[in-house]
């Protein structure tokens, strides 16, 4: 029997920390459905028989007290226990207020909540750990609140399930990648960056184990965190500081030898890898540089980062060097990052690979992620999996997150 559709709303705090990304979805089911495209942000999809409509999404800033709090709790150290508890029940707060904001704008109701949570933790690897080995995850956003000030369910916490059958606990959104992305007729790579980088690798034709997806890198957040310590300012807007500058390659090329890169996939990083410290290093490297050198630079570690992960894939996957990536499909905030776009065009051509947006396929680069949480939310409701093992590197594929009733 075909189930009614449902309006979910996606909620996304990234690791750059800048803000809450909410996307209204309305998903249904449509049984023997044989398309597999993305017209005016609709998608229907043959294996899983979704039909997905992006009704709206919006995006609101942190305020800057709390975006400074996030910060400071990320890969801290130490950390008051009564603060992190608090700060777990006040984004809950924010998080239902961005959803209802986001439902009186557009002027729908929600069903479902789909909220991701922001990171302030995650460690994929096994490590020892009071005489255990083990990897561990925190998102932080209180489901209860969210479930009660919005009124309706919310899935939230959806890492620790793939971690327990033994994967990393990311990347998720390749879940989304394949569903709006596969195509016959030729492979296409998938790339978010935002403050970490992303990768989903889909062969042409290809099956839901033929997917490789791993996080390459850092994304927006050395770029960012280099541009507010040289220039006070939060982010490099369209990459015009990077652009006045000139890329320092025996920097570039000393920091793709960092052990993360080493690492072969499923991988994950964040500001675990990519934080404080390695700022601290970065810009040791780079002192006495001009300034817009070392934006230049970071930016270059980015699109250096991405490119050789791509040649990875190529490489080190037979499924994938059979089939021929015309396409990388660019989302997140580093799309919008001109000088970055540009660095990709230029190492990527002679790979026969070019460049498109998902905004072209109606996804806006700014709300994909939290799409995908909507779908996954949408899963986890119907008691279905949708973590890929093959990204993840589970041994089973799991449902995701738990669910907070009002």
């Amino acid at each position: 029997m075909k189930k009614p559709a449902m309006v979910v709303a996606g909620v996304m705090s990234g690791t750059s920390a800048d803000g809450i990304n909410v996307a209204l979805v309305r998903i249904g089911e449509q049984e023997g459905s044989r398309a597999n495209s993305v017209t005016s942000s609709t998608v229907s999809w043959q294996e899983c028989a979704l039909d997905i409509e992006l009704l709206g999404h919006s995006e609101r800033a942190y305020p800057k007290q709390v975006r400074a709090a996030v910060l400071a709790a990320m890969n801290a150290s130490r950390a008051s226990v009564a603060d992190l508890a608090r700060l777990n029940f006040l984004l809950g707060e924010l998080y239902a207020d961005a959803v209802l904001a986001a439902v009186r704008r557009f002027r729908t109701k929600v069903n479902l909540v789909g909220c991701h949570g922001q990171t302030i933790y995650h460690q994929g690897e096994l490590r020892p750990f009071l005489g255990h080995k083990l990897a561990a995850t925190w998102q932080t956003g209180e489901g209860a609140i969210i479930a009660a000030r919005v009124g309706v369910p919310v899935v939230s916490d959806f890492r620790p399930a793939d971690m327990a059958a033994g994967g990393k606990g990311a990347p998720l959104v390749p879940f989304l990648d394949y569903m709006l992305f596969r195509d016959l007729r030729g492979g296409r790579i998938v790339q978010n960056i935002g403050g970490i980088a992303n990768l989903t690798a889909i062969p042409a034709g290809a099956t839901a184990s033929d997917v490789i997806a791993f996080d390459t890198g850092p994304g927006n957040m050395v770029i960012d965190a280099v541009t507010e310590k040289l220039f006070g300012q939060p982010f490099d807007r369209d990459g015009k500081i990077a652009a006045r500058g000139k890329i320092l390659e025996n920097v570039v090329n000393h920091f793709t030898r960092d052990k993360f890169f080493k690492k072969k996939p499923p991988k994950v990083a964040g500001r675990e890898e990519f934080g404080r410290e390695f700022v601290v290093d970065f810009l040791s490297c780079c002192r006495r540089c001009i300034k817009e050198d070392v934006v230049a630079t970071a930016t270059a570690l980015t699109a250096r980062s991405i490119v050789n992960a791509v040649r990875y894939v190529m490489a080190n996957n037979s499924r994938a060097s059979k089939a021929a990536f015309g396409e990388m499909i660019l989302s997140g905030g580093g799309a919008r990052n001109a000088t970055l776009v540009a660095m990709l065009c230029n190492e990527l051509a002679p790979l026969g690979i070019r460049i498109r947006f998902s905004d072209e396929f109606g996804l806006p680069s700014e709300a994909k992620e939290a799409m995908a949480f909507a779908i996954l939310a949408y899963e986890t409701w119907h008691r279905r999996e949708s973590s890929l093992p093959s990204a993840t590197g589970a041994g089973r594929a799991a449902v995701l997150g738990k669910i907070s009733f009002p």
